[in-house]
C-alpha cells in the first residue's frame, strides 16, 4: 500500500470514529465544518484524496489536530515520528513546502509544524476555531506574517505567537528560502 493509499484509509477511518465519538452525523459536521455531506461520505469511503484545507476544517470542526486525522494507530505515551513519517501536506510548484512533524491532544489538538517557503511563495490560512494559538519561530529567511490584513515581519531568530481565528497569511517576499517552525494549539470541542 502506498502512503497515499495509507493517509487515505487513515482519515477515512479516523473521522468515521471521531464523529462517532463526538455524537455528529454527516449532516452535522457538514455544517460545523463546511465541507460538503458528500465530500465528507467520500472521504469516510477512502474515495477522495481531499486538499489540506479541508483536512484542517474537518479536525477543526471534531475538535482534534490533523495529526489525530491521519495517525494509523494509537501508540504509547511516548511517540517518536521518524523523519521519514512526517507528512507533507501542502506543496507549491516553486519547491515551498510544510511537514506536519507531531500531535497530539493536550487537552485540545497541538500540532508541530515545519515549513519552507521558497521566495515570493505564500500560503493562505482560513479563520480557525476561537482559542486556537499558533506560534512560528523563523530559522531561515524572513517570514512575512500577515494577520487580518496587517503585514508583521518575523526574521531569522524571531518567533512570533498569535490568535488564528482570523484569517492570516504566510508569505516570503524575500530573495531566499524561509524556514521556519510551527506550533498550532486548537481548544477542544465542548
Amino acid at each position: 500500500m502506498s502512503d497515499l493509499e495509507m493517509l487515505t484509509q487513515s482519515l477515512a477511518r479516523n473521522v468515521r470514529h471521531w464523529r462517532s465519538v463526538r455524537g455528529f452525523t454527516l449532516d452535522v459536521l457538514a455544517a460545523r465544518s463546511g465541507v460538503s455531506r458528500g465530500m465528507l461520505i467520500q472521504i469516510e469511503q477512502a474515495r477522495t484524496n481531499p486538499s489540506i484545507g479541508t483536512v484542517v476544517k474537518i479536525g477543526d470542526a471534531l475538535g482534534i489536530s490533523v495529526t489525530t486525522l491521519l495517525d494509523y494507530a494509537r501508540g504509547p505515551k511516548v511517540r517518536i515520528v521518524p523523519a521519514e513519517r512526517a507528512v507533507r501536506l501542502w506543496q507549491s510548484e516553486s519547491g515551498s513546502h510544510n511537514r506536519l512533524l507531531a500531535g497530539t491532544e493536550a487537552p485540545g489538538p497541538l500540532e508541530l509544524w515545519d515549513w519552507v517557503l521558497m521566495p515570493g511563495d505564500e500560503s493562505v490560512s482560513e479563520s480557525h476555531p476561537a482559542g486556537t494559538v499558533e506560534l512560528v519561530h523563523v530559522t531561515e529567511g524572513e517570514l512575512t506574517l500577515t494577520v487580518e490584513g496587517e503585514d508583521h515581519r518575523v526574521p531569522t531568530g524571531a518567533s512570533a505567537t498569535f490568535e488564528a481565528n482570523v484569517p492570516h497569511v504566510y508569505a516570503n517576499r524575500g530573495d531566499v528560502p524561509m524556514r521556519m517552525t510551527m506550533a498550532v494549539s486548537v481548544p477542544p470541542v465542548q
